[in-house]
């Protein structure tokens, strides 16, 4: 069971995402909240496996709630959810530790896939957001060339990160298991020394490695 707590400031748009995810096997929504006001107590009181997470919010709001929760827990993960793909919120939220950054137009049954990718370590991006943040660091000056040791199986996988692939189609394009993808994703990471998604697509750049 993906346990989920959930803060958006729309009740509609609130109520809708809560009916989906408990709607669905596997899922569960503790708790729901229109701001973050409360957001460091709330997720040491409900624990949860996944805080999704609009950004605009009266009172405390998404960027500022992710911020806080950062401070205090380093573990639980946090998806970013947001009408607008726009540079810089994209980069503030992957800088202050966001696993994830998805547009609310996302189809449900994508949306639960993200979520259940976020709590099996992966870090899930909307496409037009992954390609936001090829955009950041396209002008990044690049560092020494280095190859991290990476075999071309997880230069394949990187590149297929870079170019926005879910760990789903990255198991369909290659032909391998999921979980397969999970652990080339893993190695990946400690090469790098990343912990994100975003770092990795980065790093990536930086060193043209793909």
């Amino acid at each position: 069971m993906i346990k989920v707590l959930l803060y958006e400031d729309n009740p509609q748009f609130r109520e809708g995402l809560t009916m989906l995810i408990n709607g669905t096997n596997g899922f569960e929504v503790l708790a729901a909240f229109k701001n973050c006001n409360g957001v460091v107590d709330e997720v040491e009181a409900f624990s949860p496996d996944v805080v999704l997470m609009d950004i605009d919010m009266p009172g405390t709001n998404g960027l500022e709630g992710l911020k806080l929760i950062r401070r205090h827990n380093s573990a639980v993960k946090i998806l970013m959810l947001t009408v607008f793909d726009d540079n810089k919120n994209v980069f503030e939220a992957l800088k202050s530790g966001a696993n994830g950054y998805i547009l609310k137009k996302t189809q449900p049954a994508k949306l639960l896939e993200y979520i259940q990718d976020a709590q099996s370590g992966g870090a899930p991006m909307t496409s037009s957001i992954a390609a936001q943040v090829l955009r950041m660091f396209s002008e990044i000056p690049a560092a020494k060339n280095e190859d991290y040791n990476l075999s071309e199986r997880e230069k394949h996988v990187l590149q297929l990160l870079v170019n926005g692939y879910s760990y789903k189609m990255i198991a369909a394009e290659m032909f391998i298991a999921i979980d397969t993808v999970r652990s080339h994703i893993k190695k990946i990471y400690e090469k790098l020394q990343v912990n994100s998604k975003g770092e990795a697509v980065a790093k990536a750049f930086r060193n043209k490695l793909v």
